[in-house]
């Protein structure tokens, strides 16, 4: 059979991995999707991803590629995968993109979700998905914060040090703050919408947003932040446990 592309969409607990990219002797998402699909296909193969998240990040809706000839129908691609994955990773559905597909490249815009649980009493069952920051956060200050980073913008101040891209300007269609409601209400959500994202960016952006919360910055001090383009601007970077990828938009 002829090269067909398999393109995968994918959950994962990001707890117990070293983030997605493939690292020589770490565990990591990309090698043991890599590994099941090759035990699976015959051959070896490589999954791309469409997102690098950081190690501890989890994900709802990571998107991956694979390019291979297996005849395997895609409608049974996804039991078989999931049959020689571990627990923590799970592929959703499987479907055939035309040849020229470009995963990256066709990216229209992407969805993080930050969870921060504010109660006193840690959340046991949740603890491996958020931070515990047992503090009343000002929503109403911290959304209005956000507004400041929607736009395009050269966010240099809130990527990593270890990021060496020149550019750093990128464009962020949504950032919202909120409170959960009935039983969740001691949770704080963040989430931020762009094309695509510097290196611990979100989770910089979410460490500022709640120092605002905290009252420890003004929310129009995230101009100065922003006009800074240095990373001591910013706040500290949130915890990697909070953070989920929830989805990838093409179209």
């Amino acid at each position: 059979m002829s090269q067909r592309k398999i393109l995968l969409t994918i959950a994962y607990d990001g707890t117990d991995y070293h983030g997605w990219q493939k690292q020589p002797g770490l565990r990591t998402i990309q090698q043991t999707i890599s590994d099941a699909a090759s035990d699976l296909i015959g051959h070896k193969v490589h999954v791309h991803g469409a997102s690098r998240t950081d190690a501890g990040v989890h994900a709802l809706g990571q998107v991956g590629l694979i390019e291979t000839c297996t005849a395997i129908p895609t409608e049974n691609f996804v039991r078989a995968l999931n049959d020689r994955l571990p627990q923590d990773i799970a592929v959703l559905a499987a479907s055939e993109p035309a040849w020229d597909f470009d995963l990256l490249g066709a990216v229209k815009k992407k969805l993080y979700r930050y969870c921060i649980h504010t109660g006193p009493i840690r959340p046991v069952l949740d603890i491996r998905f958020c931070w515990h920051l047992p503090s009343l956060l000002d929503v109403e200050a911290m959304n209005e914060a956000a507004k400041a980073l929607i736009g395009r913008h050269d966010f240099k101040s809130f990527a990593s040090a270890k990021d060496t891209r020149r550019d750093t300007v990128r464009t962020i269609f949504r950032c919202d703050v909120y409170r959960g409601v009935g039983p969740r209400q001691d949770y704080v959500y963040i989430e931020v919408e762009g094309k695509s994202f510097l290196q611990n960016m979100v989770r910089n952006i979410v460490g500022t947003l709640v120092e605002v919360g905290l009252g420890k910055r003004r929310p129009e001090q995230i101009a100065q932040v922003l006009a800074a383009k240095d990373r001591t601007a910013a706040g500290q970077i949130a915890p990697a446990s909070g953070l989920c990828l929830m989805w990838i938009k093409y179209d």
